[in-house]
């Protein structure tokens, strides 16, 4: 598989993981941190420092992985962010 599309797996997966963490907060700071390390690495041309990287996504997917099901051991309300606003009619 080339580097690439190993990079686009790897962050498309750590995504789809952060989505399925219970917290609100770790769940936003995840997808923040995801987004903002791949965009800063994104110009690495050296391949040493692009294989240290991926090990270090790799190493925080299954980082995440384990917090997800710790996090649904331990659930707590959701935070009124998360609850859906439901109009009602005298809500006009």
């Amino acid at each position: 598989m080339s580097t690439r599309r190993q990079a686009i797996t790897l962050y498309r997966n750590l995504l789809r993981e952060s989505e399925k963490l219970p917290s609100y907060n770790f769940r936003m700071y995840a997808v923040r941190k995801i987004r903002d390390t791949f965009r800063a690495n994104k110009m690495i041309n050296d391949f040493k420092e692009i294989d240290r990287q991926v090990a270090n996504a790799k190493e925080s997917l299954e980082l995440i992985r384990r917090q997800v099901i710790i996090g649904h051991l331990y659930t707590t309300d959701k935070l009124v962010i998360e609850q859906k606003k439901t109009l009602r009619p005298s809500d006009d």
